[in-house]
């Protein structure tokens, strides 16, 4: 799985012309699953995205994770994410994951952040979403579950 992770202000995506989902201060995170994923590894980053420490502490400093300063997330699935642009000038999307892996991996990895404590807020997988986001800095982090050990 890859993860896009943006810290902001506050984030909002709508289908349609109709609001679905939106957070106040936390994480936008866009999810991309390859063909490759299993559940340990949605498991597997959504505990790590929960204890990210990237908000600033009292000092400044990346120091506190969204858990602490009690902010919200938003997850937004995207199989772009594995968009491959080394031939040519159309992206090969050949590593991405079937849509039906790919909704259910997506969806174990909400479950899990739920099981955390993040109410699942989410775009709708396979729509035409409209993403709006204030960046917060601008911190942007990207995660790969790829090389971990596989319980």
């Amino acid at each position: 799985m890859r993860l896009v992770i943006q810290r902001v202000k506050k984030a909002s995506v709508a289908v349609d012309g109709k609001m679905i989902s939106e957070i106040g201060q936390g994480l936008l995170i866009l999810c991309g699953v390859s063909h490759d994923d299993t559940e340990f590894d949605a498991r597997f980053l959504a505990k790590k995205t929960a204890n990210l420490r990237i908000f600033e502490d009292a000092e400044g400093k990346m120091n506190l994770s969204v858990s602490e300063i009690k902010g919200e997330i938003l997850s937004v699935s995207q199989f772009t994410l594995y968009g491959d642009c080394q031939k040519g000038n159309r992206p090969s999307f050949i590593n991405a994951a079937r849509p039906e892996q790919g909704e259910t991996l997506f969806n174990e990895y909400v479950r899990e952040l739920e099981s955390l404590g993040f109410p699942a807020r989410t775009g709708e997988f396979g729509a035409d979403m409209k993403v709006e986001l204030l960046n917060d800095g601008p911190v942007t982090i990207i995660m790969e579950s790829t090389g971990r050990i596989r319980a």
